[in-house]
């Protein structure tokens, strides 16, 4: 499958699902002064998405969770829990969180979707090796959704 890069802002993508990168609830959303994608959508979206992430618990490094888009105007966000206990991305986290929402994109039947480079933030994983492993793990996933890579830019 063959992923659009984009720069600009997740939140401004015409597509149905967007993907955060989270923290696997670790930390409850309430403690959390969340930056980067998480506090972007935190600050559109209002607390309804966190609230229901938080009812799923503890998520393993790299799952994938669907809440609703609280004020945001997609079908839905898909959770990943793209960094360890430490706050640091990996190869596998990157991996497995693109596997895995992706599992949720071809089962929901959505037609598109918008990751972030998954890692690259507060994850400490350098953005242009996180975007080669994003990228190699899509090529290996069979879907019929619009796949859109967002590379943050504020213009």
């Amino acid at each position: 499958m063959i992923a659009e890069i984009v720069r600009g802002n997740l939140l401004n993508q015409p597509v149905e699902v967007i993907v955060n990168a989270w923290n696997r609830n670790y930390i409850p959303w309430w403690l959390l002064l969340p930056s980067g994608v998480a506090g972007a959508i935190k600050r559109r979206a209002g607390l309804q998405p966190f609230r229901e992430v938080a009812k799923f618990g503890l998520l393993p490094l790299g799952q994938a969770v669907l809440t609703s888009a609280g004020k945001l105007n997609y079908r839905g966000i898909i959770h990943v829990a793209g960094i360890n206990l430490l706050w640091r991305a990996s190869e596998f986290s990157i991996r497995t969180s693109v596997k895995n929402a992706m599992q949720i994109i071809n089962d929901q039947n959505f037609s598109s979707v918008a990751f972030p480079i998954i890692g690259s933030g507060s994850g400490g994983f350098k953005q242009a090796k996180a975007l080669e492993i994003m990228l190699d793990e899509l090529n290996n996933i069979s879907s019929e959704a619009k796949i859109v890579v967002v590379e943050f830019s504020k213009k």
